[in-house]
């Protein structure tokens, strides 16, 4: 693999990693809000859960960017006021947490997280247009360099079809066979079969079975029109298809894209919202 082409690949696999917070978060979101608004008191519940994800997951994420990315971006001509922006923006995310960490009601609680969800969703937007763009346009930085190992901004696998390649020119983490040294975690045997497409990627298989369907129907809820996720499940979801059906009728074509033996793969299409 040439320079270029790990770099591309690195670039592709936080832009990747993007989408997949970006889902993650809106699921959570999503539930947290329709507690808020049924009145639901396991409202705490989903602020509870959605807490736990942001210091686990977004928080080390916007701190691993700032050791990481926003350097040697800030190191260019053009990208000191861009990562002035990006790390006034972390702050104010920051800020979102402690409110909705705080927040007395379920009103106040569904309105920081939808706060928080929108500017992260745009300050992901300016890291995929402007910050990798800028870092690949610059001979003197490696992105792949940058990056390497830094389980934090590219998640748990390279984009599908480089997870070797990477693993090999150090161009991120590919799983148990990255060389950043971590641990995948996760026999190859289960693991998904690669997938080519752009779609959200919604794993259920760590969500506890209780709360299976509720994350897949709050998330099918937010698909806009023309809007599709891969759904990914330890088992073949019939019921869920089923229930998924029922709530939304005729709105929504499946597509089985896995099947089994351990894993099993279903792209949801929504095909219009009804109003």
């Amino acid at each position: 693999m040439s320079h270029t082409d790990a770099d591309h690949t690195a670039a592709d696999a936080v832009v990747a990693h993007h989408t997949e917070l970006s889902a993650a978060l809106t699921r959570r979101v999503t539930l947290l809000r329709a507690a808020a608004r049924s009145s639901e008191p396991q409202w705490t519940e989903h602020r509870r859960d959605l807490l736990t994800w942001l210091r686990t997951e977004l928080l080390p994420h916007a701190e691993a960017e700032e050791g990481a990315l926003y350097p040697p971006a800030a190191a260019q001509g053009a990208g000191r006021l861009l990562v002035e922006g990006m790390l006034a923006e972390h702050q104010a995310i920051s800020r979102l947490v402690t409110e909705l960490e705080t927040a007395g009601t379920a009103v106040d609680a569904a309105g920081a997280a939808r706060a928080l969800a929108a500017l992260f969703d745009v300050h992901l937007g300016k890291e995929n247009t402007l910050v990798l763009p800028l870092l690949l346009a610059t001979e003197e930085v490696s992105l792949a360099g940058v990056l390497n190992g830094m389980h934090d901004l590219l998640g748990a696998a390279t984009p599908a079809g480089a997870a070797t390649s990477g693993a090999q020119s150090g161009s991120g983490c590919g799983g148990s066979a990255c060389g950043c040294g971590g641990d995948g975690g996760a026999d190859r045997a289960s693991e998904p079969a690669p997938v080519l497409s752009l779609d959200t990627r919604l794993d259920v298989r760590t969500v506890p079975h209780a709360q299976r369907h509720a994350q897949v129907l709050a998330a099918i809820d937010a698909l806009p029109t023309d809007g599709a996720l891969v759904l990914i499940a330890p088992h073949a979801p019939l019921p869920l298809l089923a229930e998924i059906d029922h709530r939304f009728p005729g709105q929504i074509d499946s597509e089985w894209l896995q099947e089994g033996p351990e894993v099993w793969q279903i792209r949801l299409h929504r095909q219009f919202v009804a109003v």
